[in-house]
């Protein structure tokens, strides 16, 4: 039992269990490629048909073997637990249909500054929620990371000159749009801070792949409800755009999440909503590799900032 109450799970005896930061480098790896994806797939599917079909694709992939393995520990969780996952789920469901639905109404850089706020609401309402206090040194690493993340978010907004700092973002007034997209952006963040204070939760009691199916399932449901209710279709589209939708359902969602929410069990959910914010660094470098966008002298700044943050608050 930790000095906050919250009861640490022991690593399991495992090579690969026995290195968390293993862990979450390839869960931020595999969520830092859905940036790549989900800007092939926006040339022809809306936001939500795209969010709805990277939680369902990863929902029916998962299917045969949580079945076939745990179909006797997921009949045996309880209304409880039944409640909280149906919460997270749609938590999770929020989180992605407003992010993504935010970019077609406000700027990338202030979707992106805005969603990274995670952490922030991670850190304001854990300590009311599982009583998990942040230490000094994780407060400092948090804000620190926020900062890098900041920089990289305005590098291809604002530039350096004789005369000063120069940036052309573009602000509510000349865009009426902005205020619901600046909206829905933060809005996905609360919304992915409250899903993993609820994941925090249940990790402690239901097995891994049974939380991450459960949730993943519910949170698919709920989107595909969003997809109808918004009068969108999942017909018809290129294959190539139902392709890069199945790389989202692989990589980043079943790797990159699965990874983040094992983490969960064995690590304060602080810090695991921190490491989050190396999601910019892995598409900068993706982006450059792929896309070819070479990543601006601020971007490479914030980059190692970000970092840095992460190292502090992970030094305990």
């Amino acid at each position: 039992m930790s000095s906050n109450g919250i009861q640490q799970k022991p690593l399991p005896d495992s090579i690969w269990y026995k290195s968390p930061a293993l862990i979450l480098t390839i869960g931020i790896l595999a969520v830092s490629s859905a940036s790549l994806f989900i800007r092939y797939a926006q040339q022809e599917m809306p936001s939500l048909v795209i969010a709805a079909l990277r939680l369902g694709l990863a929902s029916m992939l998962m299917t045969p073997w949580v079945v076939r393995k745990h179909a006797k520990e997921i009949g045996k969780i309880g209304r409880k637990e039944w409640g909280l996952i149906l919460a997270a789920g749609f938590l999770l469901a929020l989180h992605f249909s407003s992010w993504i639905t935010s970019l077609e109404y406000t700027s990338v850089s202030s979707s992106v500054v805005l969603v990274t706020t995670t952490p922030i609401w991670v850190a304001l309402f854990s300590p009311f929620i599982l009583k998990e206090k942040s230490s000094r040194m994780t407060v400092i690493g948090l804000f620190v990371a926020i900062a890098g993340g900041l920089i990289v978010s305005l590098a291809n907004e604002c530039s350096v000159t004789v005369s000063g700092l120069s940036c052309t973002i573009q602000n509510v007034s000349g865009n009426p749009n902005a205020l619901w997209g600046n909206f829905l952006a933060l809005m996905g963040a609360v919304c992915a801070g409250f899903y993993l204070i609820i994941g925090r939760i249940l990790r402690k009691t239901i097995d891994l792949s049974v939380y991450v199916y459960c949730i993943f399932a519910c949170a698919a449901l709920f989107l595909v409800l969003f997809v109808f209710l918004t009068g969108n279709s999942f017909f018809p589209y290129s294959v190539s755009a139902y392709l890069f939708c199945l790389a989202l359902a692989i990589f980043p969602q079943i790797v990159g999440h699965t990874s983040l929410n094992w983490a969960l069990a064995y690590l304060p959910v602080g810090l695991v909503a921190i490491v989050l914010l190396g999601e910019p660094v892995g598409s900068t470098i993706l982006a450059a590799i792929f896309l070819k966008e070479i990543p601006t002298v601020w971007e490479l700044i914030g980059g190692i900032i970000i970092l840095f943050g992460i190292f502090l608050a992970s030094r305990k």
